[in-house]
């Protein structure tokens, strides 16, 4: 499916429901806790920008926004869940935006752009639920997030690249 598609087909809402699953179980599955707070880092940013750079801005949108709503509604984190709605739901909107169906350079600024919007949105997010310091102090572990989910990211979705022909 190209970004600019405006339906999806019933295999490609299974297949968003099936990276939405997997999405929050990697993420619940592959869990750092980050001493001294509440959070943790997680790859939920690697398989929004999976589903994006797959399925562009539309299913990057719905994987990132339902994952997160998701992850934070079983991680007992309600009180992020519409954050996480809105800021993974951006962030795989842009990352399909600029990346879907484009060259290697332009898939590694859109999730580079990626990362650094979600690192944006938990710095407000965090700030409008208790204070700026503490939005301060979430940062460097969201940006270590985002940079470790870019990565896993990029490298995963150009092997799935290679062999996704031979699965049709």
């Amino acid at each position: 499916m190209s970004g600019q598609q405006s339906k999806f087909t019933t295999r490609e809402i299974a297949t968003l429901a099936m990276l939405i699953a997997l999405t929050v179980v990697i993420a619940r599955i592959f869990l750092i806790p980050v001493p001294m707070t509440h959070g943790n880092i997680n790859l939920t940013d690697a398989g929004i920008m999976i589903a994006a750079l797959m399925y562009g801005r539309k299913g990057g949108a719905i994987v990132g926004g339902a994952s997160g709503f998701l992850l934070d509604l079983l991680s007992g984190y309600g009180q992020y869940m519409l954050f996480s709605l809105i800021v993974h739901g951006l962030e795989g909107y842009l990352v399909g935006q600029l990346g879907a169906g484009k060259s290697g350079c332009r898939q590694a600024l859109a999730v580079t752009i990626g990362g650094l919007v979600m690192v944006g949105g938990y710095f407000i997010s965090d700030s409008i639920l208790y204070a700026i310091p503490t939005g301060l102090l979430g940062i460097p572990m969201n940006f270590l997030q985002g940079i470790l989910g870019s990565v896993v990211a990029f490298a995963f979705f150009r092997v799935l690249n290679r062999v996704r022909p031979q699965l049709n």
